[in-house]
C-alpha cells in the first residue's frame, strides 16, 4: 500500500503542475435554448458552443462554432472552422477555415464561401451554383447535386450524383448500381426544413459542368460523358464483389465451437495461475469471501456493476461543467487539463472494469468452484497450486455454453466476482480506517 500511495502522490503533484504551468487557451461562450440567434450586429470573439431547436447566424463568430439542433441555418461568418450537427443545415454565408457536417439535408447556397475543405455525411447534399468551395469535397450519403464551383478534389461515395458545376481537381466517385436503386431521399424526406432536390440513380454529368483534373468512377456500367467536360483521363472501376461464403458444415461448427472452447479455457488458466504467483493472498482473500458470503457477494456485485456507469456519468458530467466553467472564465489552460484527466481516468476505469469482468470474476469463481469440488472428494487436492483452477475453470467455460441458462450462469458469475472484490475493498478500507 506504501507503493499505491507513493504512485498517487507522484500523480496528484503532477496534475498539480500541469494546471499551475498550463498556458491559457481561447475561451469560448456557449448558447442554448429553443430559438438561437446570433444578430447581424453581434459579434463572438471566442469559439462558440451551441445546442437549439433552430439556430440562425447572422453576425460574426470569430472562433470555431460548433452547433448541434433541427434546423441550422449560416448566414453570417465564421472566422474558423465550422462544424454541424442536425436533421437540416444551410450554409448562404461565409467560413473562412474548413466545415464538416452530419445532417439529413445539406444545402450550401448560392452566395455560400467555404475557404476550406467541406465534409459530409448525410442523405442529401445541394452545392448551389455561385458557392464556392475552396478546398476539397467530401461526401457519403444519398443523393448529391453540385453545381458550385470547388477548386480541390471531390471525393464521393452516394447512391445518385449528378454535376453541373465546376470541379477544379480530380474526381473520384463510388456510384450504386441504378437496377438495384431504391427512392431517393427526396421522396422520404419531408420535415427537414428545406426543399430536397431530387436526383436521378446513378452517375450523371451534364453539359455545362468542367472537371478541371481526372475523373475515376465506380460503376457497374459505362458512363456516357459530354465531350470537353473532363479535362483529365476518365476510368471506370469494376465494383468489389465479395463472394457469399459458404454456409459452414456441421463437423466445421462444431471444430469452430471446440476451438473456441478450448482457447477460452486456456486463457483463463494461464491468467489464473499468473494471478495466483503474483498475488497469491489477494486471490485466496477473494475466494475465502466467496466461501463465507456467497449470497452477499451476488447482492454487492449487481450494487458494483450500477455503481461503475454510475462513475462513468459522474465522471463525464464533472468534465463538462468544469470545462464550461473554466471555459467561460477565461482559464482555457485549466478547461483543458480537466478533459483531459476526466478522459484519462474514464479510459482506466473502462480498461480496468473490462479486464475484471473478462478475466478476474471468472478466474476467482471457477477457481473457488474446483477447491469445492476437489474437497468433496479428494481434500488433499483442494489447496493444491494448479489443480482446483484448472477443474473450475472447465466446468465454468462448458456451463456457460449451454443454451440459454449459460446466459444466466454467466451473469450470476460476473456479480459474484464483482461482488467479491467489492466486499474485500470495503474490509480492507475498513481495516485501514480503524488502524488509523
Amino acid at each position: 500500500m506504501k507503493t499505491i500511495n507513493k504512485i498517487l502522490s507522484v500523480f496528484s503533484l503532477v496534475a498539480l503542475l500541469t494546471l499551475t504551468l498550463a498556458t491559457p487557451a481561447l475561451a469560448f461562450d456557449g448558447r442554448e435554448g429553443q430559438i438561437v440567434v446570433i444578430k447581424a450586429d453581434e459579434v463572438i470573439s471566442d469559439d462558440l458552443y451551441v445546442s437549439a431547436q433552430e439556430f440562425t447566424l447572422e453576425g460574426t463568430v470569430k472562433g470555431d462554432l460548433f452547433v448541434a439542433g433541427e434546423t441550422i441555418t449560416i448566414n453570417g461568418v465564421v472566422e474558423g472552422d465550422l462544424v454541424a450537427v442536425g436533421q437540416s443545415v444551410v450554409i448562404n454565408g461565409a467560413v473562412t477555415h474548413a466545415v464538416r457536417v452530419g445532417a439529413a439535408a445539406v444545402r450550401i447556397g448560392d452566395a455560400a464561401n467555404i475557404g476550406g475543405d467541406l465534409l459530409v455525411g448525410g442523405a442529401s447534399l445541394e452545392t448551389q451554383a455561385g458557392s464556392v468551395i475552396d478546398g476539397d469535397l467530401l461526401f457519403g450519403g444519398g443523393q448529391a447535386l453540385l453545381e458550385g464551383n470547388s477548386t480541390g478534389d471531390a471525393m464521393i461515395a452516394t447512391g445518385a450524383l449528378e454535376i453541373k458545376g465546376t470541379i477544379q481537381g480530380n474526381v473520384t466517385a463510388e456510384v450504386g448500381d441504378v437496377s438495384s436503386a431504391g427512392a431517393g431521399p427526396s421522396m422520404y424526406m419531408g420535415n427537414t426544413g428545406i426543399s430536397v432536390p431530387s436526383v436521378q440513380p446513378g452517375l450523371t454529368v451534364s453539359d455545362n459542368a468542367k472537371i478541371g483534373g481526372s475523373f475515376t468512377y465506380t460503376q457497374n456500367k459505362d458512363i456516357d460523358f459530354p465531350s470537353g467536360v473532363v479535362s483529365g483521363e476518365v476510368t471506370r472501376k469494376e465494383p468489389v464483389v465479395t463472394p457469399a461464403q459458404p454456409e459452414p458444415t456441421t463437423a466445421q461448427k462444431a471444430m469452430t465451437w471446440s476451438f473456441e472452447l478450448l482457447r477460452t479455457m486456456i486463457t483463463l488458466i494461464l491468467f489464473g495461475l499468473l494471478l495466483g504467483w503474483l498475488v497469491p493472498s489477494f486471490m485466496k482473500a477473494l475466494m475465502d469471501k466467496i466461501q463465507t458470503q456467497p449470497a452477499s457477494s451476488l447482492g454487492w456485485g449487481m450494487v458494483a456493476y450500477a455503481a461503475f456507469f454510475f462513475a462513468l456519468f459522474f465522471i463525464l458530467t464533472i468534465m463538462i461543467l468544469g470545462a464550461i466553467v473554466f471555459g467561460i472564465i477565461t482559464l482555457g489552460g485549466v478547461s483543458g487539463t480537466i478533459f483531459w484527466l476526466g478522459f484519462l481516468l474514464l479510459f482506466a476505469l473502462i480498461v480496468g472494469f473490462v479486464l475484471v469482468t473478462a478475466f478476474l470474476t471468472k478466474i476467482v469463481v471457477a477457481w473457488q468452484g474446483g477447491r469445492w469440488l476437489l474437497g468433496r472428494f479428494n481434500p488433499a487436492l483442494a489447496d493444491h497450486k494448479i489443480w482446483p483452477l484448472v477443474l473450475g475453470v472447465i466446468i465454468l467455460a462448458l456451463l456457460v455454453e449451454i443454451p440459454f441458462a449459460g446466459f444466466l450462469i454467466g451473469l450470476t458469475v460476473l456479480f459474484v466476482g464483482l461482488g467479491t472484490l467489492w466486499l474485500w475493498g470495503r474490509d480492507l478500507w475498513q481495516m485501514r480506517k480503524m488502524a488509523a
